[in-house]
């Protein structure tokens, strides 16, 4: 039996292990899902326990992402984010992946949405950065904004072709753009969202990382304006997916997992 597993703290409240778990059950693949809690600023020292226990691989999430780096090798794309958080075992050392960045990609593939034009990414934190990195490898031009503008310029200096700015320029970011990308966490404790609701319009697609409510106040004004709205319950969906399939070999089985997923949200 294959060992796979999720390090984070904390971590019980964790979607992962039924979804995993679903979609072993589905391939009739002999594998389990587990969580693992290790004491904050002992990631790295986990990542090392679980390859000397035989696991096959790892989700990482906070507060780990940054500093299992230092455990593993990380792909091009995991060290440009800095963030791992995936592990593949079978390499030596540990392959570290950021399929965040795949979870925006894929999700919105999946709404049927041209990833070209010009996307606006809004928050520069771990889900910007992947969002933001992400839809530049597909060809979009990205624009970043965030509460704190040298953090959004800082960011798109990185980015090929991204330019930085403060949440102020959002509504005439909006005007131009074809994809909207909410990576902060507005909208996940309290009815709000990110962005004015006048700015947004039908040509958009609006994708909001925050998955719980599944139906955030971005995602209802997005609707009504007449956009294509993506519940980040399909971001979270997809960087699972990619995981899966990164490990097993195999083409994920999209529905019983997104079921497995969807139940207990």
């Amino acid at each position: 039996m294959d060992v796979y597993g999720l390090i984070g703290n904390p971590v019980g409240h964790s979607l992962s292990p039924p979804m995993h778990e679903a979609g072993y059950e589905e391939l009739d693949i002999d594998a389990r899902y587990v969580t693992f809690e290790p004491p904050q600023g002992e990631g790295a020292t986990a990542v090392e326990a679980a390859e000397t226990l035989d696991v096959a691989g790892l989700n990482v999430t906070i507060p780990f992402k940054q500093e299992v780096m230092a455990a593993v090798d990380p792909d091009d794309l995991a060290r440009r984010i800095g963030a791992v958080n995936t592990i593949d075992f079978s390499t030596s050392p540990p392959t570290g992946y950021n399929t965040d960045a795949v979870g925006v990609t894929r999700a919105l593939e999946h709404h049927d949405v041209p990833l070209a034009g010009r996307a606006l990414v809004v928050g520069a934190g771990g889900a910007g950065r992947a969002a933001a990195f992400g839809l530049a490898d597909e060809g979009m031009t990205v624009d970043i904004a965030n509460r704190t503008v040298e953090t959004a310029h800082e960011l798109a200096d990185e980015v090929d072709g991204a330019t930085g700015h403060g949440l102020d320029a959002v509504p005439d970011l909006l005007a131009d753009a074809d994809v909207l990308v909410n990576a902060t966490s507005v909208g996940m404790k309290e009815d709000r969202s990110p962005v004015p609701a006048d700015a947004l319009h039908g040509d958009l697609a609006v994708l909001d990382a925050v998955y719980d409510p599944i139906e955030t106040r971005l995602l209802r004004d997005a609707g009504a304006a007449g956009a294509t709205t993506v519940a980040g319950s399909w971001m979270l969906l997809y960087q699972g997916i990619e995981a899966f399939e990164r490990w097993t070999g195999e083409v994920a089985p999209v529905e019983p997992m997104n079921a497995a997923l969807q139940e207990r949200l």
